[in-house]
């Protein structure tokens, strides 16, 4: 993995300091959330999360700690597809029956809960750092902005089917992530950290 050289794209954004503290904080409770089960993650849109769960489960809480310190969210759910997202966050509308009644543990749910919430707040108060943070469209960023804060708990559970990794078509970025928390060397696990920017950048261009 070639040195991260971060690009004009990913210094435009200004979030706060407050804001990049709740990123790390979620990565943490979300690397805490899926090393607890391994085998527990399959959906159809978790794509590798099995895998990355079993590399997260050998990390101590001090690496996992470390892992998580990263300038964006390494959790996802379904933030690039802003048609899934507009039909969700539209006005006065629920979630049908079946989506509702979904099976989630309680930590999934309030963890889902929490990650709404947080991109609710990244949209509205900084649209521009969504992408970089979240991976979210500019489409998604719009439907959170206009959404009202009411609407957002009662879609944590029917959401929680759709938490996965960030970026789980590049298994080599987590492979070294985990790596790297497991070997403590900060240099080495800030390289790959800053190489998620590129894969952030080269996302929203894409």
């Amino acid at each position: 993995m070639q040195d991260a050289h971060i690009g004009s794209w990913a210094h435009d954004p200004h979030p706060s300091i407050a804001m990049r503290n709740s990123i790390r904080e979620m990565n943490h409770r979300f690397l805490d959330l899926v090393s607890v089960s391994p085998s527990g993650w399959s959906s159809p849109h978790t794509g590798m999360m099995v895998a990355v769960s079993a590399q997260v489960a050998l990390l101590s809480a001090a690496e996992r700690a470390a892992a998580s310190n990263c300038p964006y969210a390494l959790f996802d759910l379904r933030f690039h597809d802003a048609a899934h997202w507009r039909k969700r966050l539209r006005g006065g509308e629920r979630g049908s029956a079946v989506a509702d009644e979904l099976p989630a543990g309680d930590d999934l749910t309030e963890f889902v809960r929490l990650a709404l919430f947080l991109a609710w707040h990244v949209a509205s108060t900084s649209s521009r750092a969504a992408p970089l943070l979240l991976g979210m469209a500019e489409g998604t960023a719009a439907a959170f902005r206009a959404a009202t804060i009411d609407c957002l708990p009662r879609l944590a559970r029917a959401e929680s089917a759709n938490l996965s990794e960030r970026w789980n078509n590049c298994p080599s970025y987590w492979a070294a992530l985990t790596a790297a928390a497991a070997r403590r060397d900060p240099a080495d696990l800030r390289r790959i950290q800053l190489y998620g920017l590129q894969l952030a950048a080269a996302a929203h261009i894409a």
